[in-house]
């Protein structure tokens, strides 16, 4: 199994698939799941002759149950120790949700200042800041994201099967097509994390703020939301990112969910496509 050391001793697991002289993609996951999360993705882009590489973050799927480090700088850095290891050059790294933060975090902290980065691409993803501030009125209360910690400490199992069913995806709105194996396969992922790092998750992808980082990234970032989305809400997340980013695209998908890149692969994919290529 794949795996690198990070400096404060994590084993960090990655995939890496596709010729090593391919130009490279790095994806990065949602809480709480892993780099499965990207599968279609990833065998969409090897078809397409791209390197494609995805890492589990700590705490998350195969890397290591570690108490420590669950905050958006050590992401960032942990991603960064894949990079580096891989020697990934002239990249794209697209993250969803909190992986999003990630993304950003790794590409202003790390991949800018070590030339490593072609483009970024935000997805449903929660920069520049969940939680509501002083400077970002519009956003969630912190109960909201309380209640997700008490969800968590009582009955991870459930709450797992629940999001996934209900919110995540769309799947409680009238007329959605649900389909129980994308919810099961969402619950694998998340059970084989870390309750700790995922409660301790929680905190880093709500109320960390990423408006440095934003400002921050001087490469062409494709910034993707849909109007839909109940878990990060568009308006305060994707369409803020947009203005905050100094060379940024935005596309709004009406009706699209939080999962939307499971759902409506399709037409994400090509989108992301269009994107890499262009």
């Amino acid at each position: 199994m794949p795996t690198i050391t990070t400096q404060d001793g994590t084993e960090i697991f990655f995939k890496d698939w596709g010729a090593r002289d391919a130009q490279p993609i790095m994806f990065h996951h949602g809480w709480p799941l892993s780099s499965d999360d990207w599968d279609n993705q990833m065998l969409f882009f090897l078809a397409q002759g791209y390197r494609v590489i995805a890492h589990d973050r700590r705490g998350h799927g195969r890397s290591a149950q570690v108490d420590h480090g669950h905050d958006m700088a050590t992401y960032a850095a942990d991603a960064a120790a894949v990079a580096e290891h891989l020697d990934l050059r002239d990249a794209i790294h697209i993250g969803h949700s909190t992986g999003g933060g990630e993304v950003a975090a790794y590409v202003a902290r790390h991949g800018l200042p070590q030339g490593r980065v072609a483009k970024a691409v935000l997805v449903s993803a929660v920069p520049p800041i969940m939680v509501r501030t002083e400077r970002y009125p519009g956003g969630l209360p912190i109960e909201v994201f309380d209640g997700l910690r008490a969800a968590l400490a009582a009955d991870r199992a459930s709450f797992y099967r629940d999001l996934p069913a209900g919110p995540f995806y769309g799947f409680n709105r009238d007329g959605a097509e649900v389909k129980p194996a994308v919810v099961d396969n969402w619950w694998r992922q998340g059970m084989m994390g870390s309750a700790q790092a995922h409660y301790e998750g929680i905190k880093a992808f709500s109320e960390t703020d990423q408006t440095d980082d934003l400002r921050a990234i001087t490469v062409p970032t494709l910034v993707l939301h849909g109007d839909d989305d109940q878990i990060v809400p568009y308006r305060n997340a994707g369409v803020l990112s947009a203005e905050l980013l100094p060379d940024a695209t935005l596309k709004i998908y009406p009706g699209y969910s939080h999962g939307m890149l499971t759902v409506n692969h399709e037409v994400l994919n090509a989108d992301l496509l269009a994107f890499v290529r262009g």
